[in-house]
């Protein structure tokens, strides 16, 4: 009895691998490295907000041309919520700030995350930021 029991719940391992229910998780602390893009639906178009590379701990930008001048470090928790440890271009700047950044890891679909920015008006824009296929 435990030997079926056994070959059943390897079996069911097995069949999970395979079928790629493994869940992505947050455990390490860090999103995959590439370069994220960035953009918002607005007014019924999609607005280029810049590039945000992203190498281990280290973000640089948002840039729209040419380079960022400077990395900065980040953390995630194991919710996969990120707290930039630096400035994050416009969305920390004239009066703007930070409310969340949500990473998604599916496997399903490219690594991106979401930053929720406050404007000085109190109103909140959502954009996403989504890992380029060529990296």
């Amino acid at each position: 009895m435990a030997s079926g029991i056994s070959h059943i719940f390897i079996g069911i391992l097995l069949l999970a691998a395979a079928t790629g229910t493994a869940r992505a998780d947050f455990s390490d602390g860090k999103m995959p490295d590439g370069t994220y893009h960035c953009e918002v639906y607005l007014l019924g178009m999609f607005l280029d907000l810049g590039d945000i590379t992203i190498k281990g701990n280290v973000y640089s930008g948002p840039v729209t041309f040419g380079t960022a001048q400077q990395g900065y470090n980040y953390q995630m928790d194991a919710n996969g919520v990120i707290s930039w440890l630096g400035p994050l271009g416009g969305y920390t700047t004239g009066g703007n700030s930070l409310s969340l950044t949500q990473a998604t890891l599916d496997g399903q679909s490219a690594p991106s995350f979401d930053i929720i920015m406050k404007q000085p008006d109190g109103a909140f824009t959502a954009s996403t930021c989504t890992k380029g296929t060529d990296q």
